[in-house]
């Protein structure tokens, strides 16, 4: 269990820098050559590498790689709704609950005996 949590939580905050790396720069440098974002993006994106790759180690000494790349894709899911909410100011539409619904049903499968 303590290898679940340590995955989870390492996903979480890799998974920060990743959204912040992937999509901030389209708030913050759109008015820079994308060269300069993506020297950015790469800066950032290195942090959630250091993060994220021990994580995934560690969680795959207990997990298959389809349950962490499900486990991924739900934590990508729930770190960048509220990024995009409160931080790129988009607004949400009923997609994103049917994305959910759809992220639980990868989930009941891929851990389903």
């Amino acid at each position: 269990m303590k290898h679940i949590l340590f995955l989870v939580i390492g996903l979480i905050f890799s998974n920060v820098f990743m959204t912040f790396a992937w999509y901030a720069h389209l708030k913050n440098l759109n008015d820079k050559p994308w060269l300069i974002a993506a020297m950015v993006s790469w800066g950032i994106a290195f942090f959630e590498y250091l993060i994220q790759v021990p994580a995934n180690r560690i969680g795959h000494t207990v997990l298959s790689l389809g349950q962490l790349k499900i486990i991924q894709e739900v934590i990508t899911l729930s770190v960048f709704l509220p990024f995009s909410l409160f931080y790129m100011k988009e607004k949400i539409s009923i997609n994103y609950l049917w994305a959910g619904f759809c992220l639980l049903g990868a989930v009941y499968f891929i851990f389903k005996k």
